[in-house]
């Protein structure tokens, strides 16, 4: 038989409105209680009506997470960890994939609106994507954005790419690396904003360094996959203007980059070094292992949740702007330049 709220509260000697609390999260609950009732869950194997729910309270239970591309390491990363802790609050969690396509994104802002999911937190990578998504529901379905395409009236939750690009290009300088590729640039039918604003952040390192920016150095990827990556660097490689270091917009893309230069015959990091960004689990298991950008991911799914779940309960609090710190980690796929 189908374990109950009550047979959680027997079992965790609480009453079954502490475990609603738990499950809805919205409520503070003792850590101990709340340790109790979630083991009680756990042993139980009690699963959350969320149709009972729904009649009840007029919701779903369910939030939806759209992220650009579900076959990067990243996305992954960071639906994961939004589901843990959707579950956690006893809300399940619908996915969906993006990328650039305006029709998809309208069409999961359509299941928001008619309320068979209870909000949206959504990953837009262009500013028309953005558009959509506002002009889809924003105001009338609890919304929350992740990334850098901005917009002053709904929550955001962020990593200031500029200065991570700034910070991550500074440490090839340092390694006294000049002729500095970035992989990942905007290009014709590739202009992301995130792409943009890391490019800003690495051409703002050059002028730093009294390094004019150069064109032929910034290429562009087709998706910002491993493929695209191999790819991007292939193509560079083949136009004759091999770099002495390389910075990727995403580990995804490095791992591509590094297969390339290994097929290539060009040694990582002892003929270029190679830095990615995002600090994914594979990067400290790369051969050599990724010195990259690193933030922490679950806080980034975490603090979304958090401002999509003040905004379904019905908060009217200013937008937030939640800004999660980066910092560089250092691995083997970089070292200092030798040589003239």
């Amino acid at each position: 038989m189908r374990p109950t709220v009550k047979d959680v509260a027997a079992l965790a000697n609480v009453s079954p409105k502490t475990v609603s609390n738990v499950l809805g999260g919205t409520v503070v609950v003792a850590p101990g209680t709340r340790s109790r009732v979630e083991s009680a869950i756990e042993r139980l194997g009690y699963v959350p009506n969320l149709s009972a729910r729904g009649l009840r309270s007029g919701r779903t239970g369910i939030v939806a997470l759209v992220m650009p591309d579900l076959r990067t390491p990243f996305s992954a990363e960071v639906a994961q960890d939004f589901v843990e802790l959707a579950h956690a609050r006893g809300l399940a969690v619908q996915i969906e994939q993006s990328w650039n396509d305006l029709d998809r994104t309208r069409e999961v802002m359509a299941l928001a609106r008619r309320h068979l999911v209870d909000g949206v937190v959504m990953n837009p990578i262009t500013v028309e994507q953005r558009d959509v998504v506002l002009t889809g529901g924003a105001g009338a379905v609890p919304l929350v954005m992740l990334g850098e395409v901005l917009q002053d009236d709904v929550d955001q939750v962020w990593v200031d790419s500029v200065d991570a690009a700034l910070r991550i290009t500074r440490h090839l300088l340092a390694l006294g690396h000049r002729r500095i590729a970035m992989l990942g640039a905007p290009g014709p039918d590739k202009d992301t904003v995130t792409g943009g604003l890391r490019r800003d952040g690495y051409r703002r390192a050059l002028a730093e360094a009294g390094i004019p920016a150069d064109p032929a150095l910034e290429t562009a990827c087709d998706r910002w996959t491993a493929r695209g990556g191999h790819d991007a660097m292939a193509a560079l490689l083949a136009t004759g203007e091999r770099p002495d270091a390389v910075f990727c917009a995403t580990d995804s893309i490095a791992f591509g980059a590094l297969s390339a230069l290994w097929r290539a015959g060009v040694r990582v990091p002892d003929e270029v070094s190679v830095a990615g960004f995002d600090d994914v689990d594979e990067a400290a298991y790369a051969s050599p292992p990724l010195t990259t950008v690193r933030f922490d991911k679950r806080a980034y799914a975490a603090a979304a949740l958090e401002h999509l779940v003040a905004r379904i309960d019905g908060s009217d609090a200013p937008a937030a702007r939640v800004a999660i710190p980066v910092e560089v980690v250092a691995r083997e796929s970089t070292r200092a330049r030798t040589g003239s």
